[in-house]
């Protein structure tokens, strides 16, 4: 003979489960919404430094520069330019070259350093003063062009080259040491150009 069925359970057991339920649900609703709202609100705080106006506050204002500069220019004297300035500027600051100048003798594009002197020549001029002077026989790695350049031992139109292209992207040779930095120069060529050559 077979036993009855069991009885079901009493109805406190399943409200039971359906309040253990309810709790659970009620626990991972909360979680989420409180993940949710502490998510939503951290791009407040990043919001109220904004970058931008921070590192305009601290930008630096421009540093200046005292030129000399002389020769086939409107006004020759000693102008205060922008740190960040070229020979183009310097000459416009002095009022512009004259109908006489030799502009071809100059490099507009080079930035100037402070201190600089630039001497604008004039057409038909023998010689650039500043590259040899009377009874100097060395030649300003500063000033002189490329042609002056292969005149000096050991120098031949690459290297002279690659010396303007080093002054024109570093600026000005502070001791004639730097022309080690000069692709192709090494010691040896560098002894054999220190006696010809000066800054």
């Amino acid at each position: 003979m077979t036993s009855p069925p069991p009885p079901p359970p009493p109805p406190r057991r399943r409200l039971r489960l359906g309040l253990g339920a309810a709790v659970v649900l009620a626990i991972v609703a909360l979680s989420t919404a409180v993940g949710l709202g502490l998510m939503r609100g951290q791009p407040s705080s990043v919001d109220a430094v904004p970058l931008a106006e921070s590192s305009a506050s601290v930008e630096p204002a421009p540093a200046e520069i005292y030129v000399h500069v002389l020769g086939a220019v409107e006004r020759p004297g000693l102008y205060v330019l922008r740190a960040d300035s070229r020979v183009v500027d310097a000459l416009a600051a002095a009022g512009g070259s004259t109908d006489a100048a030799d502009l071809a003798g100059v490099n507009l594009a080079r930035r100037v350093e402070d201190g600089e002197q630039i001497l604008v020549p004039v057409v038909g001029a023998v010689a650039d003063p500043s590259a040899a002077p009377p009874g100097d026989g060395t030649v300003d790695l500063n000033t002189a062009d490329q042609a002056a350049l292969e005149e000096l031992p050991g120098i031949g139109p690459a290297l002279a080259e690659r010396i303007v292209a080093w002054r024109e992207d570093n600026g000005r040779f502070r001791t004639v040491d730097d022309l080690l930095a000069v692709p192709g120069i090494g010691e040896k060529v560098l002894e054999g150009l220190r006696d010809g050559v000066r800054v």
